[in-house]
């Protein structure tokens, strides 16, 4: 998975858009971030999980799911190793992440299409 690739599937679900924080890309829908690229490196990605899904997406792939450090990575922040990541593993990630983020109704859309 390349940043690029990312970049694309997070901006496929509905209404995310891209914007910076902290002088790098995030990805938000309604303004609010579920997911963002080059940190704490780049080849870094970061989705917004909660705890259960952080533990289940760590240990089905250790080597691409990290828990942040500190007080955000035990509030579900997960970093995501790029470069040993599948599309469709990153994919569930983000599509995770964004439902934790949008609205109920706007997240109900991704069980009709």
């Amino acid at each position: 998975m390349t940043a690029d690739g990312f970049r694309r599937l997070a901006l496929g679900l509905p209404e995310a858009s891209e914007a910076s924080h902290m002088d790098h890309p995030d990805f938000r829908v309604r303004g609010k971030i579920f997911a963002t690229l080059g940190h704490p490196a780049a080849g870094w990605g970061m989705v917004k999980l909660t705890l259960e899904q952080q533990t289940l997406f760590a240990l089905a792939d250790p080597d691409v799911f990290v828990p942040v450090a500190g007080g955000w990575g035990r509030r579900g922040a997960t970093s995501v190793r790029l470069r040993a990541a599948k599309a469709d593993t990153v994919r569930r990630a983000l599509e995770a992440a964004w439902r934790n983020t949008a609205p109920r109704r706007l997240a109900q859309q991704l069980d009709v299409e």
